[in-house]
């Protein structure tokens, strides 16, 4: 018998259980397990290869150095693909900090634009500063000048502000001004004694009885007379001459001629007296009086009488101007006492004329001989002088 058959096939076991058993463990320990599977998924299961028996522990071998090929393989296989997987998170985050850096970049960019709008602006601003400071320079200088023009106008004022303020200046006006009011004063009180303007009552007693022989009385319903009188108060009067009522009513051919000649009189003197006091206070009398003691007139230059209808009443002026100086008698003419009448009311306009420029107020307009009576008795008062 031939043991070399029987020993060839009882010594293989051996080393295909280690073989299975390396492999099991290989298995395990790379974390792979046997499948079995259909012969038909098997590839060259339909044409298997037949090995001898003396070529197995060839195959065998053969089989055992390309698994471990495979499992050296599948080491570096793994290994790439550890390799691999760390350089994409490598990548990954190399592409990240690249996007970080373009944003940054992005961002560094509009800065800059920023910055560039910025220092544009400045330039813009610091020039407009520059020529706002050369303006405010121009200005300075101008307002130099100007404060050096002025301090030498104040300078120079100096010295006619001490002239002014000296004896020669403001205060010899204020001397001279007051020695003209006493002037006045004096001046117009001896008028005043001349034509002393008083009740009727407390006229002097070496006038003439014959002279107030016809005093005006008043009715209950009139308050004050055209010449000064009130209720329960004698008549105002110059020398005892009063205006007659007849300067309000016309006159005939029996009235009493010796009122009339009173009348006439008596605006005479009140003519005379309004024409002194209006020159010693220098005041130029709207309506001028042309003096001729009981027959004075009373010039008017714009009058509301129309020459062609008033016969009688002289002219100065030609026919043809337009605007033609009337003159009113301050006397009764004859029957028409109109002209008369406004002459009176013309004269009583200058008296207010003239208390309208020392400051005071007229009484009325029909009030001749208590307007005049108010004009000397102001005049005469000490506050004329203080004023």
């Amino acid at each position: 018998m031939d043991p070399g058959p029987s020993s060839a096939s009882a010594d293989p076991s051996p080393p295909e259980e280690e073989e299975e058993e390396e492999e099991e463990e290989r298995d395990s320990s790379t974390g792979s397990t046997w499948v079995v599977v259909p012969g038909s998924e098997v590839l060259g299961a339909d044409a298997p290869k037949v090995v001898g028996w003396e070529e197995l522990q060839q195959e065998l071998a053969r089989l055992w150095s390309l698994s471990a090929a495979l499992a050296a393989a599948r080491d570096r296989k793994a290994g790439l693909a550890a390799r691999l997987e760390s350089a994409l998170e490598a990548r990954k985050a190399v592409l990240q900090q690249d996007n970080e850096l373009a944003e940054m970049r992005q961002r560094l960019q509009s800065h800059a634009d920023f910055m560039g709008e910025l220092r544009m602006q400045t330039k813009e601003v610091s020039a407009n500063v520059e020529d706002r400071r050369e303006q405010l320079c121009v200005k300075i200088r101008t307002l130099t000048v100007a404060d050096k023009t002025v301090g030498a106008a104040q300078s120079k004022l100096q010295e006619p502000c001490k002239l002014l303020s000296g004896e020669r200046g403001h205060g010899r006006l204020k001397g001279l001004e007051r020695m003209l009011r006493m002037r006045q004063q004096y001046m117009i009180g001896q008028v005043a004694q001349i034509y002393p303007v008083r009740p009727l009552n407390e006229q002097s007693p070496i006038v003439k009885p014959g002279l107030n022989s016809s005093i005006t009385r008043t009715g209950v319903g009139e308050a004050l007379l055209p010449n000064g009188s009130q209720n329960g108060q004698a008549p105002l009067a110059i020398l005892g001459l009063q205006l007659s009522k007849l300067s309000i009513k016309k006159t005939s051919y029996f009235s009493d001629k010796t009122e009339i000649q009173k009348s006439a009189t008596l605006l005479g003197y009140v003519a005379h007296a309004v024409s002194l006091i209006a020159s010693y206070l220098d005041v130029p009398l709207r309506y001028p009086l042309r003096l001729g003691g009981s027959h004075s007139y009373i010039v008017d230059h714009a009058p509301s009488v129309d020459p062609s209808i008033a016969p009688g009443v002289s002219s100065s002026t030609p026919s043809s101007t337009s605007m033609r100086t009337m003159e009113f008698p301050l006397f009764f003419e004859g029957q028409e006492t109109t002209r008369s009448a406004y002459a009176v009311f013309l004269l009583n306009k200058d008296v207010e004329q003239l208390l309208n420029h020392i400051g005071a107020e007229s009484l009325g307009p029909r009030h001749v001989l208590a307007n005049l009576k108010q004009l000397t008795t102001i005049v005469q008062s000490q506050q004329y002088i203080s004023d």
